[in-house]
């Protein structure tokens, strides 16, 4: 600002005289333009501010790994997904530190974290875990489940949208978000984020970085807090303050993000702009698995029954929604489906060939990065991960 002045000064005269042609008020609100024109200025095509971008990690491997929940990686099962990495080419495991309820997974030192009373000790021994990690040459993402929290919903309603009988509102399956637009919100995922990057975790993956599914439906039956902003913009605004806190840190940010996204302008209703989003993070995850596209995406009437056709045609959407970006296009590197989804109409049974058939269309896109996900955490076995 100071600048700008000083080279309106030099345009308009330095004298502050009473009958001076342009006073104070008028050279403030002048640099105050001419700040903005110049904002403006550095903006891409989307009107995204451009920001200084240099990822943290940059001798980290091309990441192909898979989901553990917290009860896996501090169980039994364990030793199965680290044979399951050692006879591979897979390189990393994604690890529950918030999981999709809001409980912190691991015993925490964060006095504030302990005062919010969701601390639930899954992972009772979480450097143990991260000396095993280490010594199987894994590449360790913690995952943040970050909006979708039906416990801190229930703790603190007012973090949370109240329905008019004043109670939390609920989706049908019984899950509670809370509110992207409060800061206090956004610091209680930031504080756990930074607790995972100091057990050792290279990456923070955020999930459920949007509101609820539908939200622009029931918005205006729900009591919450909000300001000026869209949707879209406050929770590009949430990642964006995320990547300032966590990359002095040394880690990496990724955020899990709908597929779909991709393949239109924007998600408004639940504030996912793929572009912009894809601006601040690192990694950005697409979830892309053919069951979660309906009939007639990509010219397929069961998508999920073709999972070259499926993956293919969401590669190019994402390719094209970033290209944008240019410099500050981030590591593509999508969830992939290794699950069967029976409730589909015209599912099929997901094995070898069809993990391999997604791997192969993500090659064929330029994509050498992926995450495979299984809720129970069981993989396929004899895939060619390469």
């Amino acid at each position: 600002m100071e600048s700008v002045l000083a080279a309106l000064l030099l345009l308009f005269g330095s004298g502050a005289s009473a009958d001076a042609d342009v006073t104070w008020d008028e050279l403030a609100r002048a640099s105050e333009r001419m700040r903005e024109a110049a904002v403006h200025a550095e903006r891409g095509s989307s009107g995204i501010p451009m920001v200084e971008k240099v990822d943290p990690q940059p001798d980290a491997p091309k990441v192909k790994g898979v989901y553990s929940t917290a009860h896996s990686a501090g169980g039994a099962r364990l030793e199965t997904l680290l044979k399951l990495i050692d006879e591979t080419e897979l390189n990393s495991l994604v690890i529950d530190v918030k999981d999709d309820w809001g409980y912190i997974t691991y015993p925490s030192n964060d006095p504030d974290l302990i005062a919010r009373g969701t601390v639930k000790t899954i992972i009772r021994d979480p450097a143990k875990l991260m000396e095993s990690l280490k010594a199987h040459d894994v590449y360790p993402i913690a995952r943040v489940v970050v909006f979708k929290d039906t416990v801190l919903a229930a703790k603190r309603p007012d973090l949370s949208f109240i329905k008019a009988d004043g109670t939390v509102w609920k989706n049908g399956k019984g899950d509670a978000f809370v509110n992207p637009y409060r800061k206090e919100v956004w610091e209680y995922n930031i504080q756990v984020a930074k607790e995972a990057a100091a057990l050792g975790f290279k990456e923070i993956q955020f999930d459920y970085v949007r509101f609820p599914e539908g939200f622009e439906k029931k918005a205006d039956a729900l009591q919450y807090h909000q300001d000026e902003r869209k949707r879209i913009e406050v929770v590009a605004d949430f990642v964006k303050y995320a990547k300032e806190q966590l990359t002095p840190l040394g880690v990496r940010v990724s955020v899990d993000i709908f597929g779909y996204a991709a393949s239109v302008p924007a998600a408004e209703g639940i504030g996912q702009d793929f572009e912009q989003i894809s601006k601040y993070v690192d990694v950005i995850c697409p979830m892309i698995y053919p069951s979660h596209y309906t009939t007639g995406w990509f010219g397929s009437k069961v998508p999920d029954a073709q999972p070259y056709v499926t993956i293919d045609g969401a590669m190019e959407d994402t390719h094209e929604k970033l290209a944008p970006l240019g410099e500050f296009k981030p590591v593509i590197r999508p969830w992939i489906q290794d699950f069967t989804a029976s409730w589909v109409k015209g599912y099929i049974r997901y094995g070898k060939h069809e993990v391999e058939e997604q791997i192969r269309a993500l090659k064929d896109n330029g994509v050498d990065e992926f995450l495979l996900w299984n809720a129970v955490n069981r993989y396929t076995e004899g895939v060619d991960y390469k």
